[in-house]
This record gives structure tokens, sequence and C-alpha cells, in this order.
């Protein structure tokens, strides 16, 4: 694949385009401090889950448990691991835009030492989303609730972040018109999906379901936004944005990784621009203002508006605000106080003579936004 650049230089990285769509090997604090600061749109981190398993884990049959006991999951105390947490997590904050928001899976053994750091270091958490397993693996022993979810924290830069993307009308329309619940329904990676190695075993022990990936990636990012997954494992997040239309960088240490990684990114087909186009609800158009229907020759002072069946009048002052009687004020504020309630949404209520009938103003707000999108085209 010809996006795909590989190296274990990471001062090959110093341009920012060279490093999208990469692999980059080495620890992820030291190779996320190469990267441009403020340069990423968004993070999907999935870091060690810190198991503290000892010994191995058997079934009833006595069959061994393939389970994560990788010297990466390994910490010596749980200091150790909140130091590592709070040094890759503050890599990741550099590099964050202000508008960029991150996401981070574990389970009960990390999530909550993760998300207290998070919070420590000025992410805003703005979900928890719970990832329900259709076929999670047995608590074995017997000595506890079978552990059938994993955590994901959704958090932007900080407190005062604007503008961070969420698609809420896009996933409100694929889960049937109703609002996207904050707990995921989804199978654990397996069968084909699955990377094997050369013994047939699983390639990696935590690897991801591409649907997962899929939905994160289509809530939170836009065609064309860079993602960093500092812990790239198999490769999921790159697979995914590929076939998303977004970029990716990654961050790995062992090299068989990066090399399944590499060759499983290649196979994919990116899906054509059609099939990326986001649906958008009034809440992701440009903000128009009334005085700038002034300000553009729509609508000009004296201009008289009503309601639709003429029951009131206000008249249109220069300086964008309507008086009605004793009334004035913002076009919403003055189709409240006629009405004698707390609240009006003055678009829709207040009308213009056009043509021998009413017209909503709301439709020179319309005009007015495509005047606005053709002057930032």
């Amino acid at each position: 694949m010809s996006a795909l650049r590989l190296s274990n230089e990471l001062s090959e990285f110093s341009v920012q385009p060279e490093w999208l769509d990469t692999i980059i090997k080495g620890d992820c604090v030291a190779a996320l401090n190469k990267l441009p600061e403020k340069s990423i749109d968004l993070v999907f981190a999935d870091p060690p889950y810190n198991l503290q398993l000892e010994g191995e884990l058997h079934r009833p049959d006595q069959s061994k448990v393939d389970a994560v006991d990788d010297d990466w999951d390994r910490f010596d105390s749980f200091e150790a691991y909140d130091a590592f947490t709070r040094a890759w997590l503050l890599a990741v904050r550099r590099v964050l835009k202000p508008t960029g928001t991150i996401w981070v899976i574990g389970s009960y053994h990390n999530i909550f030492r993760v998300g207290a750091t998070m919070q420590d270091l000025g992410f805003w958490i703005l979900n928890d989303i719970v990832w329900r397993k259709t076929n999670p693996m047995p608590n074995f022993r017997g000595r506890r609730f079978q552990n059938a979810h994993e955590t994901m924290i959704w958090a932007s830069r900080d407190r005062q972040a604007k503008g961070y993307t969420f698609n809420y009308d896009a996933m409100k329309a694929a889960n049937d018109d109703v609002q996207m619940r904050s707990d995921w329904l989804f199978p654990i990676c397996t069968g084909a999906e699955r990377l094997k190695d050369e013994n047939g075993d699983k390639l990696h022990p935590t690897q991801k379901p591409e649907a997962l990936l899929a939905r994160v990636m289509a809530a939170s990012t836009k065609p064309g936004d860079v993602i960093l997954d500092p812990f790239f494992g198999s490769g999921t997040t790159g697979a995914v944005a590929r076939r998303l239309g977004r970029h990716f960088v990654g961050v790995e240490r062992e090299q068989a990784y990066i090399d399944a990684a590499a060759e499983r990114i290649a196979s994919v087909k990116p899906l054509e621009a059609e099939q990326l186009t986001i649906l958008s609800g009034k809440r992701a158009e440009p903000r128009v203002a009334f005085v700038s229907l002034i300000d553009a020759g729509l609508m000009t002072p004296g201009t008289k508006l009503y309601d639709a069946r003429k029951r009131w009048m206000a008249t249109v002052r220069a300086d964008g605000t309507l008086a009605a009687g004793h009334a004035s004020g913002s076009i919403h504020k003055v189709g409240a106080e006629v009405q004698g309630l707390d609240a009006c949404n003055g678009w829709t209520f207040w009308h213009y003579e056009r043509h021998g009938g009413l017209t909503q103003i709301d439709e020179l707000r319309r005009i007015a936004r495509v005047g606005m999108q053709r002057a930032g085209a």
C-alpha cells in the first residue's frame, strides 16, 4: 500500500505529511513527542489493562485459557501503572487539537484509574460507553459475575473545548431515529476477522472488533480526519480508518504486530466518497444571526413581520431587533412576549409578506447559510 510507510527512525517524521498513514515503531511516549503539536483530531487508545494475572488459567476440562499474559501487560505496582498512564496521556494531550477528542477503552482492572488520571490532567469526560459483548468469556472459577463488558471513556481535551465532532443526527438516524444510547452491543473479535500467527493461535490477545471502531469513528470524526492509536497492536484502528476515508498514525513496539497490521491495512479497500457522506441536521449548520439578514440585504429596517395568522405584528429595526407595542428585543424574545410564553423560536414564528402571502423568515436564514457556505468554499 503506497499510503503506508513504516520506519524505525522517528526523525523521519519531522515533516507533518510524512507521518500520516504510518506505523511508528517504538515507545508511545517517545514517538508522540516527535509528532507536531495539536495535529490529531481523534485518539483511540487501548492501553495495557494491567490484568495482574498470576499463574495459568484453566477451563473446567483443564484446557488452558489463552489469556493476556504478555510482558507488555505487566507492571510492578499500581503506582508504576499510574505513572505510565500519566506519561502517555500527557503526550497524547499535547498532540490533540483543541477541538479533538479521545476514546480510551479498558476493563475494571484499569479504566477507573485511567479515568481519574484523565480528570487530573484536565480532560473533560463527555460519556462513558459500555461495550456489551454478545459472546463474552465465561468466569471459569465461578467466584465472580461473568465479565461481559468493557468501558470506553470519551473525553474532550478540556472543559472549555468547543467545536468537537459529534455526528448526532447520523447516530440517531442509524438507530432508527432514536437517540444513540451509551450501551453498545457487539461480539468480540472472532472468525475470519481475528488475526492468527503461523501456529494458528491468536496473533493479539485483545484485538478489538472492527464494528466497534467503526462506530467510534462514525460518531466522532469526519472524512479526512487524523486518528491516532498509541497502542496500535493488530491495526484495527488503521484498517477501519482507511476503509472510512480517515487518516491514521499508529505507534507499536512489537515488530510482529507491525508486520501483521501493515499487511492487514494494505488489503483494505477504501469506500467511495459518496458512501462516506455524514448526515447532519440544523445544529451542524452555520449559525446565522437575524441582523446578518439586514447586513446581506435580505431584510430591510421597517419591514413588518407577522405570525402565521396575522394576530401579531412587529417592526424590524436597524440593529436587528424587533418592536411590537411595548415589547422589544430579539426575534425570539418578542415572539415569546406577544404570546405570553416563556420561549419562542422566532425563526419559525415570524413571517414576512411575499407574493401576496406569508413566508417564514427561516427561509431567509436558509438563503443566508447558502451564501456563507459558498463564501467559505
